[in-house]
Formats: structure tokens, sequence, C-alpha cells
């Protein structure tokens, strides 16, 4: 089977505190929507005139009929068309905690599998995770709605379906920051604090400790991953696996045609040059996903599934955020080639699918994969560094930097952040101001000063530019502000204790990640981690 029905039993606990990016919500029953006279609010974006359907999963694919428990802002209002003042509503807070299930809505489970680590891990699926309908908005886009943490659903295994409120508020703000940072990824609307405890294991260690629960309303245009596809060939599904195809592409791939017979082959060829350019997003930020199984890779190309992810400080390609791997089999440097190893595995789920010429001619897509993320790459460090038009030393320039930030340590986001705002002629003088501290760290190396002679050189080569348009340039994509690991700690600590005013600060400095705020300077987002934060550490326990 492809979906699980799961009814809102399974949904419901209690919740302390609410945060939202947050336009209204009016209660609507279960049995029957509201006539919409009886909204005590009379806009219609209000819930009496809004409606989640789950007709267009249910009624091409397979529901399975067991229905046993098993052991097995901005969003709001510009995407969902919902008022600000929702987050006030105990309709809204009941309908976000799982308590209530609104007009439409069919609580689902999604079946997958994975490759996890490199290795078949068999049928997954979605462990705590409900999907509970799509939503239309004002503009035509279409959103599937999914609960996180909501409670045991028939893939929860042995797990209780929960999730922690430290990984709950990592996802919360990460999901938004990538976006305001021009990242494809899922979004959150919300994230709603437990009064139930849950005991985690954080390190596998066996010291098992009780800790605060928490759900997030999350949203994506699909939350359909490679090991969707995988797991109906690995089952021999493969009437399903044409339905799901075919349904995947009509839904999301427009430039498609549904009567080509190469459809499955445009498909991959898609899937293998956006997966190239997402990952060469998440490097110019310096982001390491955490954990890159094919469960995890969308085929929509956006950042999924957000757990011990982490943003470098300095500069380091052997980076590793989620203590959980201990082979560093998903270091930042490997993030590439595990996305060719998820590419492989996504074709091989396709190869029943495809006559012998089509899968020929995957193949050699494939192979071009390298090609084209080293192109998408090496475009983007070119716009972070701001050189414009062509010149074959470019790839050079730019390994010169990165062994320089390497060898000194210095600071990913803020070596680009100041070169963006140091001027040529302090460049050239090596005059480089104090507060400029991942530049001083690079003027250490003895190489520094042959690399901004290189550098300077370069950019007298951009035609029609001047130094001040190539700073105005260099801080529209290079951030002064990341979500750094001990910066959600921080606001972990402080909402464990009730206090979310880091979680809301945060919220609001990483929606400008290019602007200077008073606020983020005075906390120190844009200084070196203080020293308590440096065998700060991140597990897959959520």
């Amino acid at each position: 089977m492809w979906w699980r029905r799961w009814l809102p039993a399974c949904l419901a606990w209690g919740c302390a505190a609410a945060l939202c990016g947050s336009r209204g919500l009016c209660p609507a029953p279960n049995a029957s929507r509201p006539e919409p006279g009886q909204c005590p609010r009379r806009r219609a974006a209000e819930l009496c005139a809004w409606a989640l359907s789950s007709d267009s999963l249910l009624d091409p694919f397979p529901v399975d009929v067991i229905q046993e428990n098993y052991v097995r802002n901005d969003v709001l209002e510009n995407i969902l068309d919902l008022d600000v003042s929702v987050k006030g509503s105990s309709d809204f807070l009941e309908f976000v905690s799982g308590a209530k299930v609104i007009f439409g809505s069919v609580p689902l489970a999604h079946r997958y599998g994975g490759h996890q680590f490199g290795s078949w891990a068999g049928q997954l699926g979605d462990g705590r995770a409900h999907l509970i309908g799509v939503y239309t908005n004002r503009h035509g886009e279409r959103w599937e709605l999914q609960l996180k943490g909501s409670g045991k659903t028939p893939y929860s295994r042995n797990g209780d379906g929960r999730a922690l409120l430290r990984s709950s508020v990592r996802e919360f703000l990460c999901s938004e920051a990538m976006h305001y940072l021009g990242i494809p990824t899922s979004r959150a609307a919300s994230l709603i604090v437990s009064d139930d405890d849950v005991w985690r294991d954080q390190f596998y260690n066996g010291n098992i400790k009780k800790e605060r629960g928490a759900i997030v309303l999350r949203l994506a245009k699909s939350w359909f991953r490679i090991g969707s596809l995988e797991i109906l060939t690995h089952s021999g599904e493969l009437d399903l696996l044409r339905r799901l195809l075919d349904f995947i592409i009509q839904e999301h791939f427009p430039s498609i045609a549904m009567n080509d017979s190469n459809r499955y082959l445009e498909f991959f060829s898609t899937v293998v040059s956006e997966t190239a350019n997402l990952i060469a997003m998440w490097m110019s930020v310096g982001f390491a996903h955490g954990v890159c199984n094919t469960d995890n890779f969308s085929l929509l190309s956006i950042t999924i599934d957000y757990g011990p992810f982490g943003f470098m400080d300095s500069y380091d390609p052997n980076f590793v955020p989620n203590t959980s791997d201990d082979e560093r089999k998903y270091k930042i440097g490997n993030q590439a080639s595990v996305g060719l190893f998820n590419l492989s595995k996504l074709l091989q789920a396709l190869k029943p699918l495809l006559d012998p010429r089509q899968n020929q001619l995957a193949s050699q897509i494939l192979e071009g994969y390298g090609e084209y993320y080293y192109s998408r790459f090496t475009e983007l460090f070119k716009t972070k560094l701001g050189l414009l038009g062509e010149n074959e030393n470019d790839n050079f320039l730019i390994a010169f930097l990165l062994k320089i930030m390497e060898d000194t340590k210095a600071d990913f986001t803020m070596t680009f952040r100041e070169l963006s705002e140091i001027t040529a002629d302090q460049l050239k003088e090596l005059s480089i101001p104090e507060e400029f501290r991942a530049l001083q760290d690079l003027g250490k190396h003895k190489l520094f000063s042959e690399w901004v002679t290189m550098y300077l050189l370069r950019l007298n080569s951009n035609k029609g530019d001047s130094d001040t348009k190539r700073r105005t340039r260099m801080t529209t994509v290079n951030p002064r502000y990341i979500l750094r690991n001990w910066m959600a700690e921080s606001a972990v600590q402080k909402a464990n204790l009730n206090d979310f005013s880091e979680v809301q600060l945060l919220e609001q400095v990483l929606q400008h990640p290019f602007q200077r705020q008073e606020a983020a300077e005075r906390a120190g987002y844009s200084l070196h981690p203080p020293a308590w934060a440096k065998h700060l550490k991140v597990s897959c326990s959520s």
C-alpha cells in the first residue's frame, strides 16, 4: 500500500505554547462544512472558507484498510492565506497540534524506503509525520501540509511518533532561514510545544532522559522523495510505480508532456540537474544536511527533513554536523558525491519503466552530473566573489581561497561577507579593519597577499564595474547571518524554560540574512562562536 489513513485520535496531545509566522482561523466541524454566515469573522481567507483536500492523493492510489495503531509569519499569511490574528485562537492551536481535523482533511502516513548511509534499509515511511491535506492558495500554488511529531503512524515501528522541542526548534528556524537565503526548501508555519514528556537517548550512549516534545506544521510542494520510488521497485509494484511517477510529473513537472514516451527520461534528467543545483547551493552557504539518505532526498530537489544539519563556522571540508555519522560519510565535502550515489539509486528504481535505449541515455545523463555540479558550484562562488564574465583562472582563484580558509580555519560565512564589505583599496594595502576578524585570520597565511593580488587583478577585468557596485552586489548574495549551531542551541535552552524570545529574535533576523541588524549584532550573531559552544553536538535523536 502507498498511503495509510490515520485517525485524529493518534494526533491529539496537549500544547503549552505556540509560535507561528502568521490570517484568521475559525472552527469547522469534522462532519460538515459550516455555512459562511456561521463564521465569526468575515474574511474569505478564514477557516470557514478554507479547506484542505486529500482527493488528489486518495483517488489515484491505494489506502491500507488497516486502521489499528501499530508499533511500527510568512508562511501562514502569504502561503496559507490566513490572518496574523490566528495565532492567538484556540481553534488554530487545536488544528496545528493535531487535536482537530478540519474539513476535507484525511490524515495520511506515507510509505517509502531508502538507502541509509549507503545501505538499503528496506521499508521506512512517515514515522512521526502526518500529511493532513493539500491547500491551494490564492496564487494557485499547491502545498502539502504535514504535522511532524504528531504521534504514531503505521510506520513508527518501535518509535513513539513524537518529536523533541530541540529538533523542532531547529527545523522551524532552519527551513525558514534557508528560504530567505534563496535555497529551495520546505517551510515551517508553526511550532507547538507539548506538555507531554518524551524520552530519548540523545547520543545513543545509554543515557536516556526526559525531554520536552513539540509539533511543527510544515509545508512543501511535495513530500515525495527518492525512497518513494525505490520501495515500489524493490517490492515489484511496477503498476503503482508508473501511476506514482505519472502523478508526480503531471502535478510538479509541467514542462514534461504526459503523452511523451520519454517522459520518465525527461523527469530523471530534470531531477539530476536540479539535485546538482541544490547541493551546489548548500555548499555556497556552508550548509551540511547531515543525513543525506535517499529517503531524505526530495524528487522536487528541495531541502527536506531537517535533522542533525549544521552550517560550518570555520571552513572545513571534513565538517560533519551529525555525531551519529561515525564514518563521516555525510561530511560536507562528500555531499556532491552522495548526491550522485542517490541519483544512481533513483535510476535503479526507474529502470523497469525504461527501454534499453532510454536506460543508456539515462546513464549518460547521470555521467554528466559531476560536470553540471561543478559548473553550478563555480558560478555560485564567482557570484560570491563579485566576479563578472568568464576567466579561465576563476576555478583556481576559488580553490586557492578555500585552501587558505581551510589552513587558517577562517570563518566561512564571514570571509565572504567581509570581502563584500572591504574596499579594494583596503585589500590592496592589506589594511584590514580590526572588526574584519575572518580576513584578519586569512591575513596570517603566507599566501594571502598573493591571493589578494590575483583577486584584485581579476576584479579589474569586470567590464563596466566599480568597487561600489561590486560591494553592493556581493552583499546581496553573501549573508551576514546564518543559523549557527550555537545560536540554535541558545534558543533551544531558553525554549526549554518557556522563554521563546530568542526563537522569535532568530526568526526575525534570519528573514533578512543579508542586512546588518542592530539586534543581531548585539546578540553576537556575526561573531565567532562563544567558547561554551565549542563542543556542541547534534545527533539523529529527535
